[in-house]
């Protein structure tokens, strides 16, 4: 008897919060480029009904499905691809695996240039960064990309503990900046501050196309929280405390959002932010409010360095990891890997797939030589946002599909929380959500004024997802002639 409440009361220890949860969660989904780029592409402080918007409607069901999801898989370790086999078939694992991996290609593109922006803040202050031809600045990141595809073969794992710090640093970061730009005027009353209209034309946006096309930005800012699914059995109470845990998550987002727009528009005027300004701010907002609040608080550069500094670790260890760890979980996953042409299975002593990392240095290889048709820096780094947010959220897709099968399948799998009880509720709410994700992708890739770069963001993904399709054409055809040699 004493034994077993030992082992019990061990397996209590163990268990987490739903506060805990909660707060592991936030410092993985949000982020103070998630503010920035509300506030540059929805017009200020109009983007707080947007973000309100954004929330009740999709944010919060999708937090909720992936508890469920989380619950009803509690031992599967592949996350979205392991969902989608246990509802589905080992080929749909495997496109949603492949689809994982291929829209970090984007993703890994925009980590160099982002990191070398951190570094040109830090140590240039950036006006003469910004001034340079696209050619240098994509040479530069053409070269810093090289490298780090290089130390990815090295299968370095200590990286991992860097991001993770990078990551908290910049959590950090997020919060203070809120706390002391509230502060800012009982420190320096005499410092000039934007003076908010709260009257209802301007917090009402305007839905026109650039709004439309926008909301991408929105869904992929709050997107990812599928990566906190191996805890939702570790939480004491998984069917009261997991939704807590959810809601607590969303609220803490939505007011880190909310006030980090208003601490935002306290400083620099919406009417501003239009043209070739909005991209300036996109690529330099962030550095731009710490440089402000340095003024405010009579500190100078210090609050740019350190986040500067904070950005370059964080933006260089995650583009080391985004090369590894998506490309591991497709090629380590046995029921993909029936799928993928063999010469990518290839390991090198380190224990990294080598000729992936060379396929990864190709595909976003060729991305960061088409950033040559850019005018510079700011506008480089820009149209990478606007790319990622068509591309990202492309995975999303996966986990609402895995609930609408996880739902149709009824009673087959028990979950220790069930989102919605009732399954033609659930089935409506996961294809929802679906349907607000595919729309925002799809309506993403226009670029208002530009048919080339709207072309470019239509065909990018379209021939990253092609490639998917033709893998396992390829594997079907050395397994057939593997076969046709032993015969």
């Amino acid at each position: 008897m004493s034994s077993n409440k030992g082992t019990t009361a061990a397996s209590d220890a163990k268990k987490i919060s739903w506060i805990t949860l909660a707060f592991m969660a936030f410092s993985t989904v949000w982020g103070f480029g998630n503010v920035v780029n509300g506030f540059g592409y929805f017009n200020g402080t109009q983007v707080i009904f947007s973000w309100i918007m954004m929330f009740a409607l999709y944010f919060v069901p999708y937090a909720l499905m992936v508890g469920e999801l989380g619950s009803a898989f509690k031992n599967a370790g592949g996350g979205v691809t392991s969902w989608v086999l246990e509802t589905t078939n080992p080929k749909l694992a495997y496109y949603a695996g492949y689809t994982y991996w291929v829209v970090h290609i984007p993703y890994i593109a925009s980590k160099g240039s982002g990191g070398l922006k951190a570094l040109a803040w830090m140590f240039l202050r950036n006006e003469w960064y910004d001034s340079l031809p696209s050619w240098q600045v994509q040479l530069a990141t053409g070269i810093v990309f090289v490298f780090f595809l290089w130390v990815a073969s090295k299968g370095l794992q200590p990286l991992k503990a860097l991001t993770s710090l990078a990551g908290s640093s910049m959590f950090v970061m997020s919060l203070l900046y809120i706390v002391m730009m509230f502060a800012a005027p009982m420190i320096n009353p005499s410092a000039t501050y934007v003076p908010l209209d709260w009257s209802w034309e301007h917090l009402i946006p305007q839905f026109n196309v650039q709004y439309f096309t926008s909301l991408s930005i929105l869904v992929f800012a709050v997107g990812g929280c599928e990566k906190i699914s191996p805890y939702v059995n570790k939480v004491n109470n998984p069917g009261k405390d997991f939704p807590k845990g959810m809601i607590a998550l969303a609220i803490m987002v939505m007011v880190c959002a909310i006030l980090g727009t208003i601490a935002m528009g306290m400083m620099i005027p919406a009417a501003e932010i239009t043209g070739d300004a909005q991209k300036l701010f996109i690529a330099n907002g962030a550095y731009e409010c710490f440089q402000k609040l340095g003024e405010y608080y009579h500190v100078g550069n210090f609050f740019v360095v350190v986040y500067g500094a904070c950005n370059a670790i964080g933006q260089f260890s995650t583009l080391v990891l985004s090369i590894d760890a998506p490309l591991r979980m497709l090629l380590d996953d046995e029921s993909a890997r029936q799928f993928v042409p063999k010469n990518l299975l290839k390991q090198n002593k380190h224990g990294a797939y080598i000729n992936g990392i060379i396929l990864i240095g190709i595909l976003s290889g060729s991305i960061i030589a088409i950033q040559l048709l850019g005018s510079s820096a700011a506008d480089i780094i820009a149209w990478l946002t606007k790319l990622n947010s068509v591309c990202m959220p492309m995975r999303y897709l996966w986990v609402f599909f895995a609930y609408i099968m996880l739902r149709k399948v009824g009673n087959k799998f028990h979950s220790d929380y069930t989102f919605v009880k009732n399954k033609n509720l659930a089935i409506f709410i996961g294809g929802w959500c679906f349907f607000v994700t595919a729309a925002c992708c799809l309506l993403g890739v226009y670029q208002e004024g530009d048919v080339l770069r709207t072309v470019l963001n239509i065909l990018m993904p379209f021939v990253l997802l092609a490639l998917g399709l033709i893998m396992p054409a390829i594997r079907k055809k050395q397994d057939e002639a593997e076969k046709a040699v032993l015969h």
